[in-house]
């Protein structure tokens, strides 16, 4: 993988399947201060699809998305209130 993004917080989604992944990170970047950005390991591929139109629709910022194996790195930045 490559060098890793500065987070605020981490969520650890691994074994998880849709919509759990997509649920904990919109109650997780609810909690998080505009600017703030959170690192998500994920194991569904399916949340490649989510987080990236979770961030389109909301207007969060998807900095990155990293595929290792079967391990998926997404770092999302909140933007707004």
């Amino acid at each position: 993988m490559n060098q890793q993004l500065h987070s605020d917080a981490e969520l650890d989604t691994q074994g998880l399947i849709c919509p759990e992944p997509l649920m904990l990170v919109r109650n997780r970047v609810r909690d998080l201060s505009s600017g703030d950005v959170l690192h998500i390991v994920a194991t569904d591929p399916s949340t490649h699809r989510d987080f990236s139109n979770f961030c389109r629709f909301m207007g969060h910022e998807l900095l990155r998305a990293d595929v290792d194996g079967e391990v998926l790195e997404y770092w999302i930045k909140k933007v707004g209130a």
